[in-house]
């Protein structure tokens, strides 16, 4: 790809629509968290925001929704001279730095954001540069077109794509819309210097035997033996690319040269990148493991690495969940299941970890976790989609999810129910029978489909995300990391911020928007799903009653303020939940169903 192919995408007029889309979402979100305070005109019913210095005005039409949810018009957001009404050009870039002040983005924040929101806008433009696929069509695609074809990222929050670090030429070779074939660069590491842990059904010969071929290791091998070195002291793992070019090869050269770690070269296999940009599907034969890499960019609040401390530990705590799945009946009933990592490798750079605390990004440069692929556990007449998907709007406004309930030929109340049943039930459960709470955003959901209806979901991103919210379950030593300290309040948000708030405040305004599912019907399904479990669990009655899902207001949890806050690192990885940023309530859409 030639230096000029790698910008053409950025053309004054897919620019232009990419800056009004993003700036549509900047003025909903904000407005969403309370940072800004829109005032409506009641002559034309129109609403208005104000820079930080009065100079500058923009206007917009909206439709209020439950959970304060803003559904902008972005073809109707005005820029003017609030002095004269003079309309001025929309500028994405220039829209923060006029309201830096009432957005809070200090001075050392500020460059960076902005350059995650030029990163954000580029990555617009591209899809935008894109054939244009229908959302009907995406709805009988499959399983990694579905996936490449995500063009909103994170819902919530509006620098979404920064992925600092990825050039021009590695954008259009690693990111997940770019569809682009990966081979993985794989290493061998020491035994001395490198922790494999595996969960209790495998082992490392096993695991190697099946993701690389015969060929393939006879030739990592004999790198080794080339280079006189006892191929039993190695273990073979992949790493990303970019993470070989841009720090393995400058930041760990010591450990090359002293052989620590040693190149062996490319699997023959093809990956595909997946949306959180680090994980692989492996395409040449999606049966195997997916691969999830260490990678030193900055994308949504975090520098993306792997932690080799965490990978210890990471099989332990999925055979764990693994075994309380399939011993509980309620689960089964919904076919809710997950993806295991299976199998994890953490390097240890002696250096730096001596020079640095737990939690540094030079601790999480080299590390690999291989996770089930959904691939062998489908039925006949089964596929897959992200469930983030549900969420996807194509160019002419119409949702993947409209189209889902159409190819379906159901009732757009009766897919919702389905749907609820597979993705809300086993959430509930788990939370009242376990006090174990998931991150289930749209990422780390997959839906299995057929004939349109969600059947049941598989959770993945397991060991780095689940929370168990209380002090008196009893957890195996090598799982007690997964403990949190939640307050009784803090309790029910898994469900009301991470569910409510950040997913279906958006599924039910896009139904809405598009006519499917009005707002009354959506929230009353949500509510008879609850109502449905708990008649189920009786003995969970008390504390039904202390975690009330039909409570009237409950905080709300700014995932905006986090990243505008500190867009190095959002929150403390180690207590999470003490780094969070709230400003006020929320009125809960299930209360009028109490």
């Amino acid at each position: 790809m030639t230096s000029t192919d790698v910008t053409a995408h950025l053309t004054p007029a897919l620019w232009a629509r990419a800056e009004r889309h993003l700036i549509r979402k900047a003025l909903a979100e904000f407005s969403h968290e309370r940072l800004l305070t829109p005032r409506q005109d009641p002559t034309d019913g129109r609403y208005s925001v104000t820079t930080d210095d009065d100079t500058v005005t923009y206007r917009f039409t909206a439709t209020r929704h439950a959970l304060d949810h803003w559904h902008i018009d972005a073809e109707g957001i005005t820029r003017e001279r609030t002095a004269d009404g003079a309309p001025l050009p929309l500028d994405a870039l220039a829209f923060f730095t006029e309201l830096r002040a009432t957005l809070g983005l200090s001075a050392t924040v500020l460059p960076t954001y902005l350059e995650e929101i030029t990163s954000t806008l580029a990555g617009a433009a591209y899809k935008l540069s894109l054939p244009a696929r229908s959302a009907a069509e995406l709805a009988e695609a499959g399983f990694q077109d579905i996936e490449a074809g995500m063009t909103e990222g994170h819902p919530c929050f509006v620098a979404n794509n920064g992925r600092l670090g990825f050039d021009s030429a590695e954008y259009h070779a690693y990111a997940p819309e770019a569809g682009a074939p990966v081979r993985l660069v794989w290493l061998a590491a020491r035994r001395d210097v490198a922790t494999f842990t595996s969960c209790t059904d495998l082992d490392y010969d096993t695991l190697i035997a099946a993701e690389l071929s015969q060929a393939t290791r006879a030739a990592f091998t004999d790198r080794l033996t080339g280079l006189g070195l006892a191929p039993e002291d190695y273990y073979f793992f992949p790493a990303h690319p970019w993470q070989w070019h841009n720090r393995l090869s400058v930041t760990f050269a010591g450990e090359l040269a002293h052989r620590r770690l040693v190149l062996l070269g490319e699997s023959p296999d093809t990956y595909r990148a997946q949306q959180s940009i680090r994980t692989f599907f492996n395409a040449a034969h999606p049966e195997k493991h997916y691969v999830k890499t260490a990678i030193s960019v900055l994308n949504m609040g975090f520098l993306r690495g792997l932690s080799a401390a965490y990978m210890e530990v990471t099989p332990a705590i999925n055979d764990w969940l693994a075994d309380l799945i399939a011993r509980d009946g309620v689960l089964k009933d919904t076919g809710f299941s997950i993806l295991r990592e299976r199998a994890a490798l953490g390097y240890h750079h002696r250096h730096f970890e001596a020079a640095t605390e737990k939690g540094s990004p030079y601790l999480k440069m080299l590390a690999a976790l291989w996770r089930e692929s959904p691939v062998p556990g489908l039925a006949p007449g089964e596929r897959l989609a992200t469930m983030a998907s549900l969420l996807h709007v194509d160019r002419d406004g119409r949702s993947l999810a409209a189209a889902l309930i159409a190819l379906s030929g159901l009732a757009p109340a009766d897919w919702l129910g389905h749907y609820l049943r597979a993705y809300l039930t086993p959430l509930l459960h788990s939370m009242y029978a376990y006090d174990l709470a998931y991150m289930p955003h749209g990422e780390n959901l997959i839906l299995v489909l057929k004939d349109g209806v969600p059947r049941r979901v598989i959770m993945k991103d397991i060991a780095e995300e689940i929370a168990v919210m209380s002090p008196d379950v009893p957890l195996p030593p090598e799982v007690e990391r997964i403990r949190a300290r939640v307050s009784d309040e803090e309790w029910p948000l898994a469900v009301l911020t991470d569910v409510f708030d950040c997913f279906f405040r958006f599924l039910s305004a896009t139904l809405c928007a598009e006519g499917v599912l009005d707002e009354a019907t959506f929230w009353g399904a949500v509510a008879d799903c609850v109502r449905d479990y708990q008649k189920t669990a009786p003995q969970f009655a008390e504390r039904f009653r202390q975690h009330d899902l039909f409570k009237e207001t409950f905080p709300l949890s700014c995932l905006n303020r986090l990243q505008l806050r500190d867009n190095q690192q959002m929150v403390d990885l180690q207590d999470p939940t003490s780094t969070l940023q709230y400003a006020g309530t929320l009125r809960n859409p299930l209360a009028a169903y109490a």
